[in-house]
């Protein structure tokens, strides 16, 4: 179901063929382990009518963590309702019950709809701000720009041996990053 509205969103953000989630990529997301992504539904007579996810994030400027909504979809046959403004109030409400300091999101700067919505519930747009992404093959070169090869995937490490965990870094009470291993 919600990927279903993932590729709903998607073909109304006009970037359909950039939808690469599945099912399992999704359920480990939000139900693995260590769950790097949150979800909302909103229901109507026994129908799922949109869908809020989310994760959390962090702001050094107020030392405070905040949600950053990832994607926020209504099906158009319930947009208009308060569907989609319940499910931003929630999220709200989240920020508000936790202490976190903020409730973040991009919109398309064509979606003129989103934007008059968001701006009639108080929100401000951050101009001063562009929004920056490494991906693909860009991201593969720059992640090992100092030479070294790519550390095996952790189920093809032999045990024991060197080499950087994937994607773990931590701060030491240095405050110097370094690779766990």
């Amino acid at each position: 179901m919600l990927i279903e509205l993932i590729e709903d969103l998607a073909t109304y953000e006009r970037a359909r063929d950039e939808v690469e989630i599945d099912e399992a990529m999704l359920a480990h997301a939000l139900f693995g382990e260590e769950p790097s992504a949150f979800a909302r539904v909103a229901i109507v007579a026994d129908v799922v009518a949109g869908m809020a996810l989310y994760y959390r994030s962090y702001s050094t400027w107020t030392g405070l963590p905040g949600i950053y909504l990832e994607d926020l979809y209504v099906r158009p046959e319930h947009r208009g309702s308060g569907v989609g403004k319940a499910l931003l109030a929630s999220l709200a409400r989240t920020v508000v019950d936790e202490g976190y300091g903020r409730l973040e999101w991009s919109v398309l700067d064509w979606n003129e709809p989103a934007i008059e919505f968001y701006r009639s519930i108080g929100a401000t747009a951050t101009d001063e701000w562009t929004r920056y992404r490494l991906a693909g093959s860009a991201l593969q070169a720059f992640a090992f720009f100092d030479g070294r090869p790519p550390a095996p995937p952790a189920d093809k490490r032999v045990a024991g041996a060197p080499g950087p965990a994937i994607g773990a870094e931590r701060a030491d009470s240095d405050d110097t990053l370094r690779r766990r291993t």
